[in-house]
């Protein structure tokens, strides 16, 4: 296992700082950017421009291990306009064979339909403000101002139902047909069904990032988030026996689907870790749990990161830990001191566990 920082259209001061701070292997998004377009849109790549974009990148030194495949509105357009949502698989199953074209050999991916949704943001240490979910505070309101929607983040407020959102397909659930069970699953499918081949093919792995967060019993909005639970999870990786269809695991958001999340994740990070399918993680923390939590730093929430680290270890998970969802500040408005910490205590759960110096070696 070793560091990695999950970066979105980073410039070369921003590479910089990454390599400064030791991290050697990044995660990439650049959506909203022409830098890897073909048509000079954002949904159809040019190998060439991902092979020049990913050598550039490497040129600082650093290990693109992981780039961002935006799927847009896919899942709900397949159950309003299947032919139009059968093109636009298509054409994400050519950008897999671009992206291995180009040299990359693993690309994440995101199932939300609607915005990561978030009631408010909580007073955490310092004046830090931590993004939070609570159930019994829900409001259509504060969902559109606090939700993180498209590629930005909660302090972002101004972007909820902006051009970014939409880049990303996430929309309020009330501009959306219902989503039932059946139908979120039927959505998930019908692009598994179109990927995982052509990845396969391509020999290029798709890391899936689960729903964020477990709504409850019944759905939200009549959204049901089918990949919110662990059991939904085990049905999502039994969906292909493809070695190449697995997850973006994110620690935090699997956390949220638990009442006792400190008594649960030790465990269900080995189960998940010992599937081989887990492609990187986002290795963050909660405080709270299931229908009540809120983001924070990761050396205070209710998980035993420690103790995660060796559960990833008992499981031969050996690839990249990002951190992901820190706290807001106005004192840290990039969130790149606190991004700074999480990579800098990471690492050093990593050197106490005794798996740093091979993670200097990948």
């Amino acid at each position: 296992m070793y560091i990695s920082e999950q970066l979105l259209n980073p410039d070369e001061h921003r590479l910089r700082l990454s390599t400064q701070l030791g991290v050697q292997n990044v995660v990439l998004d650049n959506r909203g950017t022409e830098l890897v377009s073909a048509t000079g849109g954002v949904s159809e790549w040019d190998a060439a421009k991902l092979r020049d974009y990913r050598q550039w990148v490497e040129g600082f030194g650093l290990k693109l291990d992981v780039f961002a495949l935006d799927v847009g509105s896919i899942l709900l357009d397949s159950l309003t306009d299947i032919e139009g949502a059968k093109k636009q698989r298509a054409m994400l199953a050519q950008n897999i064979q671009k992206a291995a074209d180009a040299g990359i050999t693993c690309l994440k991916y995101n199932v939300q339909m609607v915005g990561i949704t978030r009631t408010g943001l909580k007073p955490g240490r310092g004046g830090a403000q931590n993004s939070g979910f609570v159930y019994a505070e829900y409001s259509a309101a504060d969902d559109q101002k606090h939700s993180y929607w498209g590629v930005g983040y909660p302090s972002n407020q101004e972007e909820g139902g902006s051009t970014s959102a939409m880049l990303c397909g996430q929309k309020m659930a009330r501009e959306v047909p219902p989503v039932t069970e059946k139908a979120g699953w039927d959505a998930i499918e019908f692009l598994v069904e179109g990927l995982v081949p052509a990845a396969d093919k391509a020999g290029v792995r798709l890391a899936c990032h689960p729903h964020d967060p477990a709504y409850p019993v019944g759905g939200l909005n009549g959204i049901e988030h089918v990949v919110g639970s662990a059991d939904g999870i085990r049905k999502f990786l039994a969906l292909s026996p493809s070695k190449n269809h697995g997850l973006n695991f994110c620690q935090g958001t699997v956390a949220e689907m638990f009442k006792e999340p400190g008594k649960a994740m030790i465990p269900v990070i080995e189960e998940f870790a010992a599937t081989g399918r887990i492609f990187m993680v986002h290795f963050r923390n909660i405080r709270g749990g299931y229908l009540d939590f809120q983001e924070v730093f990761p050396d205070e929430g209710d998980v035993d990161m420690f103790e995660a680290i060796k559960a990833y270890q008992r499981g031969g998970y050996t690839g990249p830990l990002c951190p992901d969802h820190v706290p807001v500040s106005e004192i840290d408005e990039g969130r790149e001191r606190f991004m700074s910490f999480a990579l800098g205590y990471t690492r050093g759960l990593l050197q106490a566990a005794g798996v740093w110096s091979t993670a200097r070696k990948n």
